[in-house]
């Protein structure tokens, strides 16, 4: 599957993992990715990502957080 490669500054999620990173550098398919708020960067091919905006991660990831905190 070959997927529109995102312009740098993007926020995308790598799927292997499922962690955000913002798109720093591409090399043919692959992204070089830093996560929001810095740390060490990684490397993901195009085929391994999602797009998304990352206030629209962040919600999922913190209703997430409070759905398993409810259940402790």
């Amino acid at each position: 599957m070959n997927k529109e490669i995102p312009p740098p500054g993007a926020y995308v999620i790598d799927t292997r993992t499922d962690q955000v990173g913002q798109v720093i550098t591409s090399t043919g398919d692959l992204l070089h990715l830093h996560p929001p708020g810095g740390g060490a960067g990684w490397d993901c091919p195009v085929d391994s990502i999602e797009m998304t905006a990352l206030r629209v991660y962040l919600r999922a990831r913190v209703i997430e957080a409070n759905r398993m905190r409810r259940l402790v």
